[in-house]
């Protein structure tokens, strides 16, 4: 019950300390004036700071030694800690040199919601003098926290109880928990550079729509440029509390960071704000586990998530939880961490299998195709670019086409006849993205090993994005990384009825490196049928 810094303390002096925390505080107080006065004597005798942490019921539930500027509050995930706002406990801590609520405990307030931060000032003479309050308010203002007015431990008045209780039932008539009970969540976007400003703020704003497709709800967007990433918390702890402040004013439940983070990492910063957190490629790995439909990339994106899960199951008590096996599945002497373990393992090793039995099917039907002599065709670029709706228009398709990232997950293919009766297989593949996680790239290798096959890639790229021109370098290193640089390629600009009248350059740029059209409009096509037929009649002379 008593921890700290106990060190130079007498047995006396600890039995003392025992003595205060079996006693219990009236729910109706916030510390009684007998257990303020023995506190106070304590304190001044030992000259250090004492805290006490007091559950609702009014049991304490531990006793903090600190020195003589502060107390350091430990780890309270063993405390109770419901899906209440608050966390069910008071700190009361004495101050010897008269200081106010000082920056350090509004912090440990906000962090660990307490229900209250108390501070007992102890005079000159041993005796307890006023008590300071702070505690949060629901949201809605700069400021999360509000001060009560001071007060002698002898003289309280309200009822402690009846303001927690009315305190937490406005948490709860602010707090949109039907939209987080019904699986949206309520997101700060953070992003942590050392890029410069525009290429940060791109990415920023991709990690945006990313969020969106995923349908969650973004509730503001943090972005801070460093010269050197903290390697514990990616950011330092002034920052990190100013977002936690963002969002408890925002009442949001989810932080989603830019930049990948290694396990530690996302326990360290879970440990200090008590959020969930996660980042851009668990991220995407959600978008495509929501999206798969097909049977192999249902297998490729549960492939991905265990691969992404294997190293950080140290932080992810709750990670398998689905794949929790039945009698015999524990070996003797075996830790939760290698059982877990052994069971990814395991369900990697199956989910090879089967992707190589699906891998040999797909495989059979290519060799059917080649057999019917169809030249292949196939549309890559950038995420949202528009190649699904190009597909659709150009054969009359009805293929799921939103202006999401990663609206199309699984390889789709269809006939299309050119203008001079030359008819091809136009096939639709799955979008690539900057920092495409290595993960998704190795499982996603199999239904890329179509474009293996393809006699003419055609590059769609959009140009009404401000950033076209990184999104066709992002495409062109990822094909060449996946050793299809040799094949022809045909640059498709797309989206041009979305450009301004001042950005007649860009087309006449468009024009001279490919060809330019509105996936949306059939009859921008001409110039790139025309294009498309001459490239693949040259390739199959």
């Amino acid at each position: 019950m008593v921890s700290g810094n106990v060190a130079g303390l007498k047995k006396n002096q600890l039995k003392a300390l025992e003595r205060l925390g079996s006693r219990r505080v009236s729910r109706e107080l916030i510390i009684s004036p007998e257990m303020a006065r023995a506190l106070a004597g304590l304190s001044s005798e030992f000259n250090r700071q004492i805290g006490l942490l007091i559950h609702r019921s009014g049991q304490i539930e531990r006793i903090l030694v600190g020195d003589f500027k502060g107390v350091l509050i430990p780890q309270l995930g063993s405390v109770r800690a419901s899906g209440d706002r608050l966390k069910g406990l008071r700190l009361v801590h004495t101050h010897l040199a008269g200081e106010p609520i000082s920056d350090e405990d509004l912090m440990d307030l906000l962090f660990l919601r307490l229900d209250l931060l108390s501070v007992l000032q102890v005079g000159s003479d041993g005796l307890p003098d006023r008590l300071e309050s702070v505690h949060l308010l629901p949201g809605g203002g700069e400021q999360p926290w509000d001060f009560l007015e001071p007060v002698h431990p002898a003289h309280q008045q309200d009822s402690f109880h009846e303001f927690i209780m009315e305190l937490e039932r406005e948490f709860g008539r602010k707090a949109k928990r039907a939209e987080v009970d019904a699986g949206r969540d309520r997101a700060l976007l953070i992003s942590v550079s050392t890029e410069s400003q525009l290429r940060a703020e791109d990415s920023l704003a991709e990690l945006t729509e990313l969020a969106r497709s995923d349908d969650v709800e973004i509730l503001g967007t943090v972005l801070q440029r460093r010269r050197k990433v903290n390697p514990r918390l990616i950011m330092g702890r002034g920052k990190l509390a100013e977002i936690m402040i963002k969002a408890l004013q925002f009442d949001a439940n989810l932080l989603i960071f830019n930049q990948e983070l290694n396990p530690s990492q996302i326990r360290s910063i879970t440990d200090f704000t008590e959020m969930r957190v996660i980042d851009r490629t668990q991220l995407i790995l959600d978008i495509f586990a929501h999206r798969a439909l097909s049977r192999e990339g249902k297998l490729q994106v549960e492939m991905a998530q265990l691969k992404y899960m294997l190293p950080r199951l140290s932080s992810r008590d709750d990670a398998l939880s689905r794949l929790t096996g039945g009698i015999g599945a524990r070996g003797p002497g075996e830790t939760k961490l290698e059982v877990d373990r052994r069971r990814i393992n395991d369900r990697l090793a199956r989910l090879t299998r089967e992707l190589k039995a699906v891998g040999r099917e797909r495989y059979r039907r290519r060799s059917k195709r080649r057999k019917n002599d169809l030249p292949v065709l196939s549309l890559v670029g950038y995420t949202n670019a528009g190649k699904s709706t190009l597909l659709n228009t150009l054969t009359n398709s009805a293929i799921v086409a939103e202006d999401k990232l990663f609206a199309t997950l699984d390889p789709t293919s269809r006939r299309l006849r050119f203008p001079h009766e030359m008819e091809v297989l136009i096939t639709d593949t799955v979008g690539f993205i900057r920092n495409l996680p290595a993960e998704l790239l190795q499982a996603f290798k199999a239904t890329l090993e179509e474009l293996e096959e393809a006699d003419l890639l055609v590059h769609v790229i959009d140009l009404s994005n401000p950033g076209f021109r990184d999104q066709v370098r992002v495409v062109e290193d990822l094909l060449r990384e996946l050793n299809l640089g040799g094949i022809p390629c045909l640059k498709v600009y797309n989206k041009v009825d979305q450009l301004g009248q001042d950005e007649e350059f860009l087309l006449a740029g468009a024009r001279r490196d490919g060809v330019t059209l509105s996936a949306l409009d059939s009859r921008t096509f001409d110039p790139f049928l025309e294009r498309a037929e001459q490239m693949m009649g040259k390739i199959l002379r």
